[in-house]
């Protein structure tokens, strides 16, 4: 079977699983929680294959996947806010414990062991800050916001794809990423800001409003757009800089599970730093 065709069973199977996760917030949190742990793992064997670094990579990727845990229990209003005491203590137990595995540079392995977390746990577990709002009265799920960071980040690459097959010209990053082009960037960017207006035009139109003014809907796409790109091109960088092709090979045909989710560790913040400075406006 060629490659091209793997790849598309593999996008759409991992297009449909995402999409269908989202509709109950159970499945949501278990589908993420074994992402986060996944790819925290990923991360943590990448990492521990460079000289002198050694990170803990079972007990790293447990306090991700707790972490998640926890944010999905607080946001949705069933734990009180000790449930991220055990997470506290995991990460106190992971500095102190450097102090007796007397390993060469235990700076390296602070250093990883701590950008494993907000790298990658941080991001993933403030999905749960999308996904469960509190409207005054009590905690709702509501699917709309969290797929939409998703939907915009796949609609940014297929139209950057595009228009940068057939016009790009300009390099937009060469050292990191030589296939980026400006010209696909602002396509796809304009394609994801004008798909955000039109859905909230036409989700008003039929008696669904979502909350946002329609440019408040570009605004989070724009915002998508540009952090997802760094996204993208900061994972780039951390492949290179290891001398790897793809992260890991667990998706056949789209690499590792950062490879897959590159664009939406830088995305997923920045979304809600968005959402809530219009609470302030």
């Amino acid at each position: 079977m060629s490659n091209f065709i793997v790849r598309t069973i593999t996008g759409i199977i991992f297009v449909v699983a995402i999409v269908v996760s989202f509709l109950n917030p159970r499945a949501m949190v278990l589908l993420f929680s074994i992402v986060t742990g996944l790819t925290v793992w990923e991360f943590c064997g990448l990492v521990n294959e460079r000289d002198g670094v050694h990170v803990n990579r079972f007990i790293c990727t447990v306090a991700a996947v707790y972490l998640f845990y926890a944010m999905a229990g607080y946001n949705s209003g069933l734990t009180p806010s000790t449930v991220f005491i055990p997470y506290l203590v995991s990460i106190v137990y992971l500095l102190v414990a450097e102090l007796y595995l007397k390993e060469k540079d235990p700076i390296n392995d602070w250093a990883y062991t701590m950008l494993s977390q907000l790298y990658i746990a941080l991001p993933f577990s403030l999905m749960n800050v999308l996904a469960f709002r509190y409207d005054g009265t009590e905690v709702r799920y509501d699917y709309v916001l969290p797929l939409s960071v998703f939907v915009c980040l796949w609609l940014n690459d297929s139209g950057a794809y595009c228009f940068g097959s057939l016009f790009g010209r300009h390099k937009l990053f060469p050292r990191i990423s030589p296939g980026k082009s400006w010209e696909g960037s602002i396509g796809g960017g304009l394609l994801v800001i004008v798909c955000a207006v039109v859905f909230a035009l036409v989700s008003e139109a039929k008696g669904f409003p979502t909350g946002y003014a329609p440019w408040q809907w570009a605004g989070l796409g724009l915002t998508v757009v540009v952090f997802g790109t760094w996204g993208d091109l900061v994972e780039s960088l951390f492949k290179r800089t290891l001398g790897i092709k793809d992260s890991g090979n667990i998706l056949p045909g789209h690499g590792g599970m950062l490879d897959r989710f590159d664009s939406s560790l830088l995305a997923i913040p920045a979304a809600v730093i968005y959402l809530f400075t219009l609470t302030l406006v």
